[in-house]
């Protein structure tokens, strides 16, 4: 992309008069831009101006997110399309043929994109008062330091998983003598308990090697030159990790959500948008088999495992099995498989096989209990729908997310055998989602979930919540020091 091209996209009109503007560049992935994009659209109601890195492939997303009429422009930058064993075209790891493999390829393949950025953000203007990149894209560190842009980090994980895996690594706890499933006390958090099982294999090897290693040290490296971190959580979710982590040191974790409510207008903010079409949107057909269990007076089970992750066919067999003998109505999104499990639940069970609205689910009042891999989006969003889970990792630090979700703020309930290197068997999903659905600690955690998504709402009050107040901090530091250098 040359500078000319760069300036004639790149010129934004600031809303309000506002002279703040921010960069936001979102990984390659759906998982982490959704909700940068919703943290964009806090900013722009705070009269933020924005301008939005990513890639061709990935723009027309990202635009169709974005609020009509919003002071914010996107510019692309080419995806390298070389790249060994990763097919050309493919600009997301959502589109990855392999996920487990491929990844780390891709990952580090970002790195690619930085002259191409570095150009584009020289044409700004206004200046850049500061800028929030994902944890993933390492390299911006770089490029912030280069132009002297105060850089946030955005990871997407919980201020649980960051501060457990912080002290694990501190401690050094996973090279003890310990096998792999046998629990470990963290001895900065008492009664906190892991498992060596619980992380990368990188990060319980002695000795780590290869493309996978590499792009971890890169990615959590990197930020520890930054100005601080954006947290996709709220304090009262996670006060003692929360504190922990801005305890550490001069950098700052910033608990600006939960994310996902930041278009909840009318809930958070007592406004509602007025949107005029001319023809209303048909309801999704799954939007419609809910609307028919809600009027038969049945409760739903909500099935997804996210986007990344891989499951054997083998494991697909059990969960099928295990969701036919439990009994329950149960609506799974998968990518692949089900194995003719429509057909034996007919009536009981549907099958979606496309991208949906997981927040219009949760939030549907038919849907009763999330059987989620516990990635930190899943887990906001089911808390936020006050919707109990089911946890089952599969990857990352879902492991720890779930350990969270089931053993501290007590959301949910732990699949049995399920986690990083387990095997579920249909007999201990069976028992699992008949718990959930209708037994004593479904009903405890169905609670606590309830509990919880009041004091989600409440962190997104304008001008009480936590998190409201927490990012309008961070926004007045930034674009006040950016005043004060003017």
């Amino acid at each position: 992309m040359g500078t000319e091209v760069v300036a004639a996209v790149t010129e934004v009109i600031p809303a309000g008069g506002s002279v703040c503007h921010a960069v936001l560049f979102p990984f390659m992935s759906k998982g982490h831009t959704i909700p940068m994009l919703h943290l964009a659209r806090l900013l722009l109601r705070r009269q933020i101006s924005l301008t939005i890195f990513t890639t061709p492939a990935n723009r027309p997303f990202i635009a169709a997110s974005l609020p009509a009429g919003a002071a914010a422009s996107i510019v692309e930058l080419p995806f390298p399309h070389d790249i060994p064993e990763i097919p050309a075209g493919v600009e997301s790891t959502d589109k990855l043929p392999s996920v487990d493999s491929l990844f780390p390829h891709f990952a580090l393949a970002t790195e690619r994109l930085r002259p191409d950025f570095e150009s584009a953000l020289e044409n700004l203007r206004p200046w850049p008062s500061f800028m929030v990149s994902d944890g993933f894209l390492w390299w911006t560190e770089d490029s912030a330091e280069k132009f002297g842009i105060p850089r946030l980090v955005f990871h997407g994980m919980s201020n649980h998983a960051a501060s457990v895996s912080r002290a694990v690594a501190g401690d050094r706890l996973l090279f003890g003598p310990e096998s792999d499933d046998e629990l470990i006390a963290v001895t900065r958090f008492p009664g906190v308990r892991v498992c060596k099982s619980d992380f990368e294999e990188t990060a319980r090897t002695p000795d780590p090697e290869g493309p996978f290693y590499d792009f971890v040290m890169k990615a959590f490296g990197a930020p520890s030159r930054s100005y601080g971190y954006v947290m996709n959580s709220f304090h009262e979710f996670e006060p003692v990790f929360a504190d922990h982590l801005n305890a550490l040191g001069k950098q700052k974790y910033y608990s600006v959500g939960p994310l996902c409510l930041a278009e909840v207008d009318d809930v958070c903010n007592n406004k509602k948008e007025v949107v005029l079409a001319a023809k209303p949107k048909p309801k999704p057909a799954w939007i419609q088999w809910l609307d028919e269990k809600l009027a038969e007076g049945k409760s739903v089970l909500y099935v997804a495992f996210g986007s990344q992750a891989e499951i054997s066919e083998e494991q697909l067999e059990e969960i099928a099995r295990g969701l036919e003998d439990s009994e329950v109505d149960f609506l799974w999104v998968i990518r692949k498989g089900g194995g003719g499990l429509e057909e034996r639940v007919k009536g009981r069970g549907m099958i979606v096989g496309e991208w949906v609205d997981q927040k219009g689910i949760l939030g549907h009042a038919s849907v009763g209990g999330f059987l989620s891999h516990c990635g930190w989006n899943s887990v906001m969003e089911g808390v936020c729908a006050g919707v109990p889970m089911l946890a089952w990792p599969m990857m990352a630090e879902q492991p720890l997310n779930a350990r969270m979700v089931a053993e501290e703020v007590k959301v949910g309930i732990r699949v049995e055998g399920s986690g990083r290197t387990g095997f579920v068997r249909r007999g201990a999903l069976e028992n699992a989602v008949r718990e959930l659905m209708a037994g004593e600690k479904g009903k405890e955690v169905r609670r606590n979930a309830k509990e919880y998504a009041k004091k989600a709402r409440k962190a997104m009050e304008e001008g009480n919540g936590s998190s409201w107040k927490t990012l309008n901090l961070l926004i007045d530091e930034l674009c006040n020091k950016e005043e004060d250098a003017r």
